[in-house]
């Protein structure tokens, strides 16, 4: 069985977003893209649209002052649902979490990402780190 085009469109994504290429996701995330970020940190809750995403990259890549990492496991799709198996590091000010296995899934509608839910191993810890 062959690998669906999704699944390197959502890998391609990770690259993307790995150097902070956010208009190189534009092609892949619609632009009324709804976000559900769990937990009770300053990060988290439910974004609508494309610039609410990506002002959500921006502050996650100052809070940890370019210290995030996401290592892409594995990754599945079809033509309406992704998963991806990630693992997460990074640090702000002198709290750190390293490891943190995540599961990403997203929903493709029109041959775009549209909707993305994030859960998280240790979500008390993520709170903990981004406050």
């Amino acid at each position: 069985m062959s690998e669906h085009p999704n699944v390197q469109r959502l890998r391609d994504g990770y690259d993307a977003f790995g150097k902070g290429d956010f208009s190189a996701l534009d092609d892949l995330f619609a632009e009324d893209i709804r976000w559900h970020e769990g937990g009770r940190s300053q990060l988290a809750g439910h974004l609508e649209g494309r610039a609410a995403v990506y002002d959500l990259f921006r502050r996650l890549f100052e809070l940890t002052g370019g210290t995030f990492r996401l290592d892409v496991r594995t990754a599945f799709a079809d033509d309406t649902d992704g998963v991806v198996v990630a693992v997460a590091s990074g640090r702000v000010g002198n709290r750190s979490f390293d490891q943190l296995m995540e599961a990403h899934i997203w929903r493709f509608s029109d041959g775009r990402i549209a909707e993305f839910w994030h859960a998280q191993t240790d979500q008390y810890a993520v709170d903990e780190v981004f406050g």
